[in-house]
C-alpha cells in the first residue's frame, strides 16, 4: 500500500499555540489536500475543557487533520522560578515521547516536514537524528524573528543583562529597541529562562526553516535583514516563510454572542475595544482608573474585564465571574450603562474587531491580536503587559504606525489622564494621529487579505514550501 505524505505539527502548551498550529494545518490543507496533518498535544496545564472541546470541533470540522495525543507528565510548576522556566523543562521531559511518536508515525507515512513551536526546540536534535526536515513556527511577527536570530551575536558581544544595559539595542532590519523593552525573560542573563531562550537561538539555525506567522508588506525589512544574513553574521540562516495572517475563524457562538447584539446598535467606528488577552490581568486599582478614564473619554466602549490577581505580577486565574460593583467604581456601570458595557472575562476578539461599530481596539500588544487588528482595519492603542509586547509596542508605534503609544510608569501603572488621552487620541475625529493610524491600518488591512488570496505572497511562499514537501 502507498505511504501518505504527513505534516507532523508539535505547539506549545496554550490554546493561542494550538490554535495558531491548526490554522496552519489548515492552511496546507486548503493547497495540498493530500497531504495529511498530525498535530501533537500536550496535556492541558489546568483543569479545563476549552483545549479538549476545541480538538473534538476541529477533529469533526477537519477529518485531514489528526491529534496524537502525548501522556501526562507529572511536574511540579511551584518548583520552577518561572512559567517558562517549567514550560522549556517539561517539554525537554517530553523528549522521549516525541522521539516515539515519530517513530510511530512514520511507520505508515512519509513525515515530509516536521513543524515546531518556538518554544519545542529540544525537539529538534531528535528530527535530525531521525532524518526529518523540521522547521520552526514562530507566532510572532518578523521583527521578533529578526531579533532572536541575533540574540547570539548579542550575547557574544555583551556582559551585562538587558535590564541593565540601558541602551538602544541595534538588530539588523530592526528599529531601534530600548534594552528594557526586550522579550521579558531575556531580561536577566543569569536565569534560566535566558539561557533557555539562548538555546532557541542557537538552534534556529540549524533548523530546514523558519515559518512566521505574518505576511511580506507588513515586514520586509527584518525579512530582507535576515535572509542576507545579517542577523547571523558569522553563521548560517536557514530559509524565511511569511505564512500569514494565519487566524482562527469565527465560530458559531461568536456569532450570537449577546456583545455583538449591543454593538449592533451602536453607530458605526465610534465603540473603543479594550482587551489585553487571555493571560493579561491588572490590578484592581488598574481597573478603576481605566474606568475613570474611560468614563472621563466620553466615547463608547466595550470592555472585557477579568478579575484581578491576588498579588501584583501573579498570571493567575482569578474568580470566572468578576463582582463589577465591587472592582469599578462606584456607580459606574450605571453611569455609563447608555454608552459602555462590560464583558466578563471573554469575549469574541475576531467577531468584535470585524464588527462595523468597532473603531479602536487598546490591546496588550499580544501578536495573533495585532493581526486580528490589523485584518479588520482597526486602529490600536499599544499597553504592553509581559512576554514580547513592549517589544512589540516599539514596532506597532515607532516603525508601523499601527497604535498610538500608552505611556506608563516604571512599575507599569497607568492613570485615568492617560486612558482618556490615548482614547481620545484614537478615537476623535479631529485627531490628526488618529486619521494617520486608520489610514495605515486600512492600507495594511488590504496588503494581508491580498497576501492570503490567490497568488498572494503567504500563498506563492507555501506554494514553495509544498515543493520541498513534495520532493521530500
Amino acid at each position: 500500500m502507498e505511504s501518505t505524505t504527513s505534516i507532523v505539527l508539535y505547539p506549545s502548551l496554550g490554546m493561542g499555540h494550538l490554535i495558531s498550529m491548526v490554522e496552519l494545518g489548515k492552511f496546507i490543507l486548503r493547497h495540498q489536500p493530500s497531504f495529511s496533518i498530525i498535530i501533537l498535544t500536550l496535556p492541558p496545564l489546568l483543569s479545563t475543557s476549552s483545549a479538549d472541546d476545541y480538538i473534538r470541533h476541529i477533529s469533526a470540522t477537519v477529518p485531514s487533520i489528526t491529534f496524537h495525543h502525548l501522556p501526562a507528565i507529572s511536574a511540579d510548576l511551584d518548583s520552577f522560578p518561572s512559567i517558562e522556566a517549567f514550560l522549556f523543562e517539561l517539554l525537554r521531559l517530553y523528549n522521549p515521547h516525541i522521539h516515539d511518536a515519530l517513530e510511530t508515525i512514520s511507520r505508515s507515512a512519509t513525515i515530509a516536514a516536521f513543524v515546531i513551536d518556538f518554544f519545542c526546540t529540544t525537539a529538534l536534535p531528535i528530527a535530525i537524528q531521525l532524518h526529518i526536515p523540521t522547521y520552526y513556527f514562530i507566532t510572532s511577527g518578523a521583527h521578533f524573528s529578526a531579533f532572536f536570530v541575533y540574540l547570539t551575536e548579542i550575547d557574544r558581544t555583551t556582559t551585562k543583562s538587558f535590564k541593565d544595559m540601558n541602551t538602544l539595542l541595534h538588530v539588523p532590519g530592526v528599529p531601534p529597541i530600548p534594552s528594557s523593552d526586550v522579550f521579558r525573560p531575556l531580561l536577566d542573563r543569569t536565569t534560566t529562562d535566558y539561557e533557555n531562550f539562548m538555546n532557541v537561538s542557537i538552534n534556529l539555525p540549524n533548523s530546514a526553516g523558519i515559518l512566521i506567522n505574518t505576511f511580506e508588506s507588513l515586514e520586509p525589512k527584518p525579512l530582507k535583514a535576515m535572509r542576507e544574513g545579517k542577523c547571523n553574521p558569522y553563521g548560517h540562516t536557514p530559509p524565511v516563510f511569511c505564512v500569514g495572517p494565519l487566524l482562527a475563524a469565527q465560530s458559531v457562538d461568536e456569532v450570537r454572542h449577546d456583545c455583538l447584539k449591543w454593538l449592533d446598535n451602536q453607530p458605526s467606528k465610534t465603540v473603543v475595544y479594550i482587551c489585553f488577552g487571555s493571560a493579561g490581568l491588572l490590578l484592581a486599582a488598574q481597573l478603576k482608573e481605566i474606568a475613570d478614564g474611560l468614563e472621563r473619554s466620553g466615547h463608547r466602549f466595550l470592555w472585557v474585564v477579568r478579575s484581578p490577581p491576588e498579588e501584583k505580577g501573579e498570571l493567575i486565574l482569578g474568580p470566572s465571574e468578576p463582582g463589577l460593583d465591587a472592582l469599578l467604581p462606584a456607580g459606574f456601570v450605571e453611569r455609563t450603562k447608555d454608552r459602555g458595557l462590560m464583558v466578563k472575562s471573554w469575549a469574541p476578539q475576531v467577531a468584535v474587531l470585524n464588527h462595523e461599530a468597532v473603531g479602536g481596539f487598546v490591546t496588550h500588544c499580544g501578536w495573533n491580536s495585532t493581526l486580528e487588528a490589523v485584518c479588520a482595519s482597526v486602529p490600536m492603542a499599544a499597553w504592553p503587559l509581559y512576554a514580547e509586547q513592549h517589544f512589540n509596542r516599539v514596532l506597532l508605534t515607532e516603525e508601523l504606525g499601527l497604535a498610538v503609544r500608552v505611556e506608563m510608569a516604571e512599575d507599569g501603572f497607568v492613570g485615568a489622564e492617560e486612558v482618556e488621552k490615548r482614547v481620545r487620541e484614537l478615537m476623535d475625529g479631529d485627531s490628526k494621529k488618529g486619521e494617520e493610524i486608520r489610514k495605515v491600518v486600512g492600507e495594511k488591512s488590504e496588503e494581508a487579505r491580498a497576501a492570503m488570496a490567490e497568488g498572494g505572497s503567504s500563498v506563492s511562499t507555501l506554494g514553495e514550501l509544498l515543493n520541498l514537501w513534495n520532493s521530500a
